[in-house]
């Protein structure tokens, strides 16, 4: 279900002749002496790796994911640094003592612990100078992400958009199937990747090292002074600016979190920019998941004399996880803007490249334009989460005043080079004929006579999958997610009411839960849920005789306190060994899971929602049928904390059989993937040498390739049932 959408965010034109308005839709409008658009990563790391050398004071870098291998210039800088991300960072700030960089890196879910780098805090933090600085940060709401991508030098320049410093990100304009250069950190080829980035100077750089302090602040605590001096000018040579003279709005997401208010510029800037729109809307986006904006979108299609709207997409999602989940939700949005095009005004585009058989162009940028009046590039997806629930920003520039030609003109020639790229034309040729056809379908249709092209594109969800996935997406969620909103997707209403002493019950648990909280608060209990904690604890279990029973019932009564289960695990993987702990880690998580479950089978759905929340839907009956398949989802996805899912699923109409053998398939590859890496990695920490590194790195490629062979079968599943 949807936020209610009111009527005059889509309809009503504001006061202002400006649609961007501080306050509203954008946190300030600054004025830049220079505007940039940076296109695909290799023109993106170039000018960051150029602005670096010229840094005299600062360097601030806020990222979803950072990489410290990553070569900026894979093909060589020759500029007499160290060609790794991290290693030239060191170099830098060490020969320069006035110098201070600052690193602050999304405090990543464990879901994508296997795709990033490893103890990067020894590597950008422990390892460097000590005004080289980098952070973790966690100070986001359960479910959410800090996903911005921007980084300032000197408080003079500042880069804003979807591109991280990281691995599988470099490509060139012209995605070649077979790019030499084109390898991520461990030297592996990877598929070609196309995102925008746009660079700024001036009072709009100023502001975006203010936003960086204070996102640095409020994740460590520390406050950093403003660095401008007045002096240098750390614009790259090589970057010739699009536009001069300009004023630049900024907008943010930031989610409610803690004592903080949410922001939603964002989100309001993408209504405003609907509402606003006369001729086209042209978006250029990784997902279309967002309800409200899909919304927003089939009212201006339905309208008579509304505008074209106009999205270029990947053809798939990456990886089976995403084309499971996003895939889904887009395929639902797009049905829903054909259901209201009545006027064939709507089109989803995706890049087709010659010879790229498995793969597609992974459009991984967030730009949208409207007519030829605004045109902003960020970090946000066209998701409900890049609307309410993670941090995002981007840059957005209007033509309106005396200069609107201008920058009016301007706006056509940068959406211009964003489709010339796709078409396999010249940025000329796409203006003329847009201007001939005074239409961007139209314009598409004449200039689809390349090999390199845009297609028309179709999404679809198999029956399976869309059946599965809920309407009220936990997977793309509007807001922080909260565990009565996983009750509330997998919980059927039962007919009958919870009896009295299941009300007791409850009664029970919640004043135990409530002394729990109270522990946690006011006493060192939180102190001893840690690693170093739980493998101590471990250890001392190790040396009883009645081993096995007592790190099974331990994961029990942890489950009942909530400590995080892969934490247990990987405790258990580094006392007991791979074959003893894999064993354990197993017993006990489905010991705790069979537990958690009985609970919420004798509570019961009414007792379960008085527990844990309020708002409360039916489970569809067909995920009910599908009760295997379900929680192998479920345990995939970190939807929600272990224990929560294991009682919701005892108070559903979900099997026990069923519930028990979704639980171990949907948990054993993670289990035995965890426990094996982390008790190599231990050994490889307690005992460095060469022959237990080679072990580290076997088993890490061990690991990848059983990972590759996973995903590889869920497709053909997949395939299977479509």
């Amino acid at each position: 279900m949807n936020l209610p959408l009111p009527e005059e965010q889509i309809t009503r034109r504001p006061a202002s002749p400006a649609l961007l308005q501080p306050g509203r839709n954008c946190w300030r409008i600054e004025h830049a002496h220079r505007f940039s658009m940076l296109v695909d990563a290799d023109a993106y790391f170039r000018a960051v790796r150029a602005a670096i050398l010229k840094a005299r004071r600062s360097i601030f870098i806020l990222s979803w994911d950072i990489d410290s291998r990553t070569r900026l210039i894979p093909g060589g800088a020759s500029d007499g640094y160290p060609e790794p991300l991290g290693d030239f960072l060191h170099a830098i700030v060490a020969e320069r003592p006035g110098l201070h960089a600052y690193v602050l890196n999304w405090d990543f879910a464990m879901l994508y612990a296997l795709e990033r780098e490893w103890l990067p805090v020894y590597k950008l933090d422990w390892r460097t100078h000590r005004r080289l600085a980098f952070r973790m940060d966690a100070k986001h709401p359960i479910g959410g992400s800090h996903h911005q991508k921007v980084v300032v030098i000197d408080d003079r320049i500042a880069f804003v958009g979807g591109l991280d410093l990281t691995r599988s990100r470099w490509d060139t304009p012209e995605h070649a199937c077979h790019a030499p250069l084109r390898r991520d950190s461990d030297g592996r080829p990877h598929g070609p990747f196309h995102d925008v980035q746009a660079l700024v100077d001036g009072d709009a750089a100023r502001a975006l090292g203010d936003l960086a302090r204070s996102r640095w602040q409020r994740a460590t605590g520390e406050l950093v002074a403003a660095t401008f001096d007045g002096g240098g000018d750390p614009w790259p040579p090589d970057v010739v600016p699009d536009l001069g003279n300009i004023d630049v709005a900024i907008s943010r997401t930031e989610p409610m979190f803690e004592a903080q208010a949410g922001v939603h510029e964002v989100r309001q800037l993408h209504l405003d920019a609907i509402g606003a729109a006369r001729r086209t809307l042209f978006f250029e986006n990784q997902y279309f998941t967002s309800g409200m904006i899909a919304d927003a979108l089939a009212k201006r299609l339905d309208a008579p004399d509304g505008p074209e709207v106009f999205l270029i997409s990947p053809r798939t999602q990456s990886g089976w996880l995403e084309q499971a989940t996003m895939g889904v939700l887009r395929a639902r949005a797009h049905r829903r803007l054909k259901a209201a095009d009545r006027h064939g005004r709507y089109r989803m585009y995706c890049p087709h490249i010659p010879g790229l058989t498995g793969q597609c162009l992974n459009v991984h940028s967030k730009v949208f334009a409207v007519d030829d009046r605004l045109f902003s590039i960020g970090s946000a997806n066209l998701s409900s989460r890049s609307m309410a629930l993670d941090t995002e920003c981007s840059v957005t520039i209007e033509a309106r005043g005396p200069d609107a030609g201008r920058i009016g003109a301007a706006i056509a020639r940068l959406r211009a080079r964003l489709l010339a790229e796709h078409l396999d034309v010249a940025p000329e040729t796409v203006e003329a004929e847009v201007r001939k056809q005074n239409s961007l379908h139209a314009a598409v249709a004449a200039l689809q006579h390349s090999e390199r092209t845009l297609c028309t594109m179709e999404p679809e969800a198999t029956p399976e999958l869309d059946a599965l996935i809920p309407e009220q997406a936990l997977f793309d969620p509007e807001q922080p997610i909260e565990p009565d909103k996983l009750v509330a997707e997998f919980v059927p209403r039962e007919e009958r009411a919870p009896v009295p002493r299941r009300l007791i019950g409850v009664g029970l648990l919640a004043v135990a839960l409530a002394l729990l909280a109270v522990a946690w608060r006011w006493t060192p209990l939180r102190e001893y849920i840690n690693l170093a904690a739980l493998v101590g604890f471990a250890r001392q279990l190790e040396a009883m005789p009645f081993t096995p029973l007592a790190v099974v019932g331990s994961y029990v009564a942890a489950g009942l306190v909530m400590v995080p289960v892969m934490l247990l695990i990987a405790v258990t993987g580094i006392v007991f060994g791979p074959v003893f702990g894999a064993l354990y880690a197993i017993g006990g998580t489905m010991l705790s899971a069979a537990v958690a479950y009985g609970i919420g089978h004798w509570l019961g759905r009414e007792a379960v929602q008085k527990l844990l929340g309020t708002r409360i839907n039916k489970l569809s009956k067909r995920i009910a049928r599908r009760g295997i398949l379900a929680m192998v989802v479920i345990r995939m996805l970190p939807i929600a904390p272990f224990t929560v899912v294991n009682m919701v699923a005892g108070a559903s109409h979900i099997r026990f059989r069923d519930y028990l053998i979704g639980t171990l398939l949907g948990m054993l590859p993670g289990i035995t993937m965890t426990v094996t890496f982390v008790h190599h990695l231990a050994e490889a920490v307690r005992n460095p040498s060469p022959g237990t590194v080679a072990v580290l790195i076997a088993v890490a490629g061990s690991l990848i390739l059983l990972a590759l062979g996973l995903q590889k079968l869920l497709r053909r599943r997949e395939d299977r049932t479509a």
